[in-house]
């Protein structure tokens, strides 16, 4: 029964029956121009609708020739129109004897976790308490004119800088977390409003790209910590991470840049797809902050507010990754991928808003599109999960993580300068 990509129109036999397929031939189709993915048993050849996939070509094409049915329920809030869509990738279904399962995954824990998210999503814990989010935007919003007021009626003294300095970082990380919700279309019913709402928040609150994130961080999703597939642990070369990578660039002596210097410097990219909103942000700061520090003194308190964000940003969203294992691909369950992938921070009042409920972060990898002020709820039936199929769930307090990431980078930068000879 082979075929190959450009079989997309071969979706029936001779008998004008569906094409059954084993495991081992799905597997076949995995390279860039012939990819098929299996979701609740069907075959889909997505060779060519990777190009037009809203979420970009990468992410289906990390699950080619694998069971992508978690995923699959994982990113799309309307299934029903999904599957409308997928109707002519279809090309047939596993044989009857074949596992719903590939690569020996444990059938029953997969099955276990999906009756989990179904018990879920009967309980209400999918569904969005719009008041969280209105007051949410408003403290960001309110956190933003304190800090011009300030400014206006105080002056630009160093104190009140430093003051305004933190209170603008503590709206720019707020915004950092509202702008995630948005992105992973947990607050609306209709995504349309998702969408726009992250447009207005990602762009005009913070000057970023929605399509970039998105491009991004959905693989992240995807295929946290795996290398070659998570773009937050495929650096670009610029720094290596986990502990497979820096063994294997020193062997290899890649140095592409120099790693063995990259406690040094810092990288960082921009998609232009979404530059009016990006340009509204920043003409929106400049006219705000120039009047009254002129405009060498407005770039210097962008860039200390930007470096105090991109330090409270990374500890909250990194930490919970970069400690846990960095590997290549090794084609497990969904739970289980996430779990080894991510750990927690306990809960706390300020722990939720310090991290914007991130400190769930094995509950967000698992139900990205779960609002995060139902992560609670969710936790103790996960912990429970993992506990009958051995998979460890790890949770750790604020003080051990930061800690915990002090070494962790102290021995990145050890690691590094090692492997470079």
């Amino acid at each position: 029964m082979g075929g190959g990509g450009q079989q997309t129109d071969r979706i029936a036999d001779t008998n004008g029956r569906f094409g059954t397929y084993t495991w081992e031939e799905v597997q076949k189709h995995t390279k860039s121009g012939d990819q098929w993915i299996v979701v609740e048993r069907k075959v889909y050849n997505v060779s060519q609708w990777v190009k037009r996939h809203p979420g970009g070509l990468r992410i289906i094409g990390h699950y080619a020739g694998e069971d992508a049915t978690d995923a699959f329920n994982a990113f799309h809030p309307n299934l029903q129109l999904v599957r409308k869509y997928m109707k002519p990738l279809l090309i047939g279904e596993l044989e009857a004897s074949e596992p719903s399962q590939d690569r020996q995954k444990n059938g029953a824990l997969v099955e276990d976790f999906r009756a989990l998210r179904e018990r879920l999503e009967a309980e209400g814990c999918f569904k969005t308490q719009p008041l969280f989010f209105i007051l949410h935007l408003g403290h960001i919003l309110l956190l933003e004119a304190i800090a011009l007021m300030m400014v206006w009626y105080f002056g630009t003294g160093w104190i009140n800088t430093a003051i305004v300095a933190v209170i603008l970082a503590t709206a720019q990380s707020q915004a950092g977390w509202l702008q995630h919700d948005f992105g992973h279309l947990s607050v609306f019913k209709n995504s349309r409003w998702d969408h726009l709402l992250h447009k207005f928040v990602i762009g005009y609150l913070k000057g970023a790209s929605a399509c970039w994130w998105n491009h991004r961080h959905f693989q992240h999703h995807a295929k946290p910590n795996i290398l070659k597939k998570d773009p937050d642990v495929n650096l670009l070369n610029a720094f290596v991470v986990g502990k497979v990578q820096p063994v294997e660039y020193g062997i290899k002596k890649i140095k592409n840049l120099p790693y063995n210097h990259q406690h040094k410097y810092f990288f960082f990219s921009k998609s232009l797809y979404d530059l009016v909103w990006c340009i509204s942000y920043y003409v929106r700061y400049f006219l705000c902050y120039t009047q009254f520090y002129g405009v060498l003194w407005a770039v210097l308190l962008f860039n200390i507010v930007r470096f105090m964000e991109s330090h409270w940003f990374v500890w909250v969203t990194q930490m919970s990754h970069i400690p846990m294992d960095i590997d290549y691909e090794k084609h497990q369950d969904w739970l289980s991928m996430q779990l080894v992938a991510t750990c927690n921070i306990e809960q706390s009042y300020f722990n939720d808003w310090f991290s914007g409920h991130l400190n769930f972060q094995i509950e967000h990898h698992l139900f990205p599109m779960m609002p995060r002020h139902n992560y609670w709820r969710a936790a103790p039936r996960v912990r429970a999960l993992c506990d009958k199929y051995g998979v460890k769930y790890q949770e750790k307090s604020l003080h051990f993580f930061i800690m915990d990431g002090c070494t962790l980078f102290h021995f990145f930068w050890t690691d590094a300068l090692l492997h470079c000879h």
